[in-house]
């Protein structure tokens, strides 16, 4: 709980410093010269974005398992809401002992299933990231950096995914070099990680449709961000949103604040309203689009609210196991 303070601190700081330096009367104003049809629509992507995670959640179980399509919305929001109020996702933590519970999976396969999810959502994101750095420009030492890092990322990730000799001598190493509170959980997650490796694997066509399946769900929320800006009638052209945005969304991803609020503010208005020559569209509408995005994580927590006392039950019961 400490550390969620810390973060929640650390997300407040960074606000107060992206606001102190932005007219609050502007930024209002950004809101309500808004196009109320895409506001709509673009805040409205939740729903198919949340049915086809659920539908993927589906596709992941054995076949000789079932997961009703509402139970599967009912995970997803669960674990939306968990991860806004418990660190390190146990939301997804516990959406492998529900999904061990209902679908009457080993402990391990459960863990593996949502760690293979997590991983495609991942190397998605990546994948889509490095094709629009490569077609982005002009581009500084920054964004080269940047192209080069994630590019790195992207190949990682396919290699930990794709080889199992690779990924054990990843594992092997990281253990050697963690600090002692992490060596036990990078266990726990080589056997989980080799247990998926066998599942997967041994169904290629259940692989290649789980992939395409995350390719286009991480279009679709790469869509509602453009949609955003649409709505704040700041025009940027599309290819651009694949470069700029998921290096905010991999900005938020890192363990320094609360739902990345703040670090992911942060880079939008320096990748939008700052970093570019000219920029795309001023820091007050930067900001706007900094709490639209933040809402893309807010929404599902909120419909996801009357699952919270259940998922909480079930994270309970994974943090004594």
């Amino acid at each position: 709980m400490n550390k969620r303070l810390i973060s929640i601190a650390v997300s407040v700081a960074i606000l107060l410093i992206i606001y102190s330096k932005i007219d609050i009367q502007h930024l209002l104003e950004v809101f309500q010269k808004s196009d109320p049809l895409w506001m709509t629509v673009s805040l409205g992507m939740v729903i198919p974005i949340t049915l086809f995670t659920s539908w993927r959640l589906q596709q992941l179980m054995p076949k000789d398992t079932h997961l009703d399509f509402i139970e599967a919305n009912r995970l997803i929001l669960g674990a939306s809401v968990l991860n806004m109020v418990l660190p390190s996702k146990m939301g997804d933590i516990a959406k492998a002992y529900f999904m061990k519970d209902r679908g009457h999976l080993s402990g391990s396969l459960a863990l593996s299933l949502v760690i293979f999810e997590k991983a495609c959502d991942m190397l998605s994101l990546l994948l889509w990231c490095v094709f629009g750095l490569f077609i982005y420009s002009p581009k500084d030492s920054f964004f080269w950096v940047m192209t080069l890092a994630v590019a790195a990322g992207l190949i990682l990730g396919l290699l930990l995914l794709g080889s199992r000799q690779f990924a054990a001598v990843f594992f092997v190493n990281a253990i050697k070099i963690a600090p002692k509170k992490i060596k036990k959980k990078l266990s726990s997650a080589q056997t989980a990680w080799e247990e998926m490796h066998s599942y997967f694997w041994s169904d290629r066509q259940q692989l290649l449709k789980i992939s395409l399946t995350s390719i286009f769900i991480w279009f679709l929320h790469l869509l509602q961000i453009w949609l955003f800006m649409v709505a704040l009638r700041a025009w940027v052209p599309f290819w651009v949103n694949f470069a700029l945005s998921p290096l905010a969304i991999l900005a938020g991803l890192l363990p320094l604040t609360f739902a990345g609020v703040g670090t992911r503010d942060g880079a939008l208005v320096f990748l939008y309203a700052i970093s570019p020559s000219p920029p795309y569209f001023g820091e007050a509408t930067a900001a706007a689009l900094g709490l639209l995005c933040t809402s893309r994580y807010f929404l599902p927590a909120i419909i996801g609210l009357p699952f919270l006392s259940q998922m909480m039950g079930a994270a309970k019961k994974m943090r004594n196991q």
